[in-house]
């Protein structure tokens, strides 16, 4: 009657047969007798990218010489500055950072579109030179900034960085697909808010990123694109649904990626890949022309946010959006300026608060030894580290799992084409968002002892009224309410947390993670509060064994089924070299001060001698 456990994602039932190629796009589609619209634009969508990969000059597959080298490994601030007094050429940055795209590429399957020459044609780059002035300059593309006055376009902020762009954010002329074959070859008429704020401050958008279907998933693969898989091993994910940015910037392929980020859509990729990133609150970063899976859902905001190679390209990266002003772009962003926040000259100790539990999924070892190594470092330098006990965060999360599905999944669904797929963690939701209520009372009553957590999201997980909606939005801001008041009661500065129970997933295993295991991210989209990603570590197999004995433990045996069945996934043998972050999170509106916070951390570490190495990118 019932197909394994995918209508029971939550009891510990014999793992699903769904092979996870299911969901990649098959090569044999092409040779169909009859050939379904979905096949069809699958093959069209891959054949364009790879014609246009084909058709760039030789020049782009040459290795990198030793002056492209050394432009790859100049930070943003010099990049620009090299840019602006006629030192550095656009097109000489642009040709060194195409090339890591393309040998990204080749490694991960991380990019969805290439438009190399088109960043160089967007006027500010094409007419900017040392001496030009704004008349001779022009605007960018008839863009808001394009108009605007001539300090923010002397500047040209951003001259010569090259930004991808994940391929849910409008770009004139080019697909974004959302990883549905149903948006190919459909071009945006109009380029999005951030997209427009770039092109005016002179970046070099380059590419476009791999995202999976509907978004909504822990790794990034698609009919549409296929499986990106992570930088540091093709055995694992990348992470989703940004994961072909995170992958792309973890290899030196762009110096920016600008993502989305609704439940750690940013934030998971950049602990999975070993880079940075910040999600800010809403309003604060421009999000206006960028698409969603589920168009119209306000109650859980979905906001841009970037991705980076340091915590200083990062922070520069913010700080030279916000000088930017982009609520001149984004009618929804506040007009907050750029605050110069500096901790560290202060001199005073911080209180850090630390979550260990989301009370669903406890952190593998490796992940609480990347969090109790930031704990030590900072206790060194003198900070107070307390444990943080906030309002009960499962709580929070079913308030927001109901808020994010109370449409019991159905924009999802109705954007899915015959034979298109979603990945198997995603469609474990569908599944049971429409498996009857009755069914799933009866499962909640059954497993109201045995599995508690189990038993409150069967009952909770289906589409809602307008007035069921409604109260959890009521709900959802008295629980915000009483996070604020804890805060500010504990007299924090930051919170600390994992970013996710596990370290990046094995390829197809998500399905026994489950969505559920995002939670740690998702609470402070919930919140809407900043979080940050660092990676501080890398998996180790004889530090983060598990105990001898583990799944026969009475530990192991009293955790929810949840997860009992992700750490069926979790091999630190596997894994081993896989990175690992740590998420710092101020109170809503204050990512500047996260983003010194951040760098609290990383001088805390290296005074202990902990210094993150990352990819090799030569």
């Amino acid at each position: 009657m019932f197909r394994s456990c995918r209508y029971f994602p939550l009891l510990s039932f014999p793992h699903s047969t769904h092979n996870s190629s299911d969901c990649v796009y098959s090569k044999d589609m092409l040779f169909s007798f009859s050939p379904s619209a979905h096949q069809r634009a699958c093959a069209w969508k891959q054949a364009e990218r790879e014609a246009k990969i084909t058709s760039l000059p030789a020049t782009y597959t040459a290795p990198l010489s030793p002056t492209e080298q050394s432009i790859h490994a100049l930070p943003l601030s010099q990049l620009v500055a090299q840019c602006q007094t006629g030192k550095l050429a656009p097109s000489a940055i642009m040709l060194a950072y195409a090339k890591k795209a393309l040998q990204a590429h080749e490694k991960t399957n991380c990019l969805s579109d290439v438009m190399f020459e088109e960043a160089l044609a967007i006027p500010t780059v094409a007419n900017w030179g040392p001496g030009v002035d704004d008349a001779d300059a022009g605007g960018a593309c008839g863009s808001v900034g394009g108009s605007m006055g001539g300090g923010r376009e002397r500047e040209r902020s951003l001259m010569g960085v090259p930004v991808s762009i994940k391929d849910t954010i409008d770009i004139e002329g080019h697909d974004s697909t959302i990883g549905f074959s149903r948006y190919v070859n459909d071009p945006a008429k109009s380029s999005s808010a951030i997209v427009q704020l770039l092109q005016d401050a002179g970046a070099l958008i380059h590419a476009k990123t791999t995202v999976p279907t509907g978004l909504l998933s822990l790794e990034t693969v698609s009919h549409v694109f296929g499986r990106t898989t992570n930088p540091y091993n093709p055995e694992f994910t990348a992470g989703a649904s940004t994961g072909g940015g995170g992958a792309l910037v973890a290899l030196g392929g762009s110096k920016i990626e600008i993502g989305t980020d609704l439940a750690g859509s940013c934030r998971i990729p950049a602990h999975f890949c070993g880079v940075w990133s910040l999600k800010g609150s809403s309003g604060r970063f421009p999000s206006w022309g960028n698409r969603s899976s589920m168009p119209g859902l306000q109650a859980v905001p979905l906001v841009v946010s970037p991705l980076a190679g340091s915590l200083d390209d990062l922070r520069e990266f913010w700080k030279r959006v916000i000088l930017a002003e982009p609520w001149q772009y984004d009618h929804t962003c506040v007009p907050i300026p750029w605050q110069n926040v500096n901790l560290q000259d202060e001199g005073r100790k911080l209180k850090w608060g630390v979550i260990w539990e989301d009370g669903t999924i406890p952190p593998s070892p490796a992940c609480k030894r990347a969090l109790s190594t930031v704990i030590t470092a900072l206790k060194k330098q003198g900070h107070e580290v307390v444990e943080f006990q906030p309002p009960d965060v499962f709580e929070g999360l079913k308030i927001g799992y109901q808020l994010l599905f109370s449409d019991g999944g159905q924009q999802i669904r109705d954007t899915l084409q015959p034979g298109e797929s979603l990945t198997p963690a995603a469609q474990t939701i569908l599944d049971l968002l429409n498996l009857p209520k009755l069914l799933k009372r009866l499962l909640a009553f059954f497993t109201r002892s045995s599995d508690p957590i189990s038993s409150q999201l069967y009952s909770i997980m289906h589409g809602k009224s307008v007035m069921e909606d409604r109260e959890n939005v009521r709900r959802r801001e008295e629980y915000k309410a009483e996070w604020a008041r804890k805060w500010r009661e504990e007299g924090l500065d930051f919170v600390l947390t994992v970013p996710l129970s596990m370290p990046a997933l094995r390829n197809g295993t998500s399905e026994r993670t489950t969505l559920m295991s995002a939670g740690y991210a998702f609470l402070f989209s919930l919140l809407d509060y900043p979080a940050g990603i660092l990676p501080i570590t890398h998996v180790s197999a004889s530090l983060d064994a598990l105990p001898p004995n583990f799944f026969t433990s009475e530990a192991f045996k009293s955790m929810p089924s949840i997860a009992r069945q992700a750490y069926g996934v979790y091999d630190p043998e596997a894994m081993e070299g896989l990175p690992v972050g740590v998420q710092v999170v101020g109170r809503r509106l204050e990512e500047e001060k996260v983003l010194e916070g951040m760098r609290v951390v990383e001088g805390a570490l290296r005074e202990v001698g902990v210094v993150f190495g990352g990819m090799q990118v030569v």
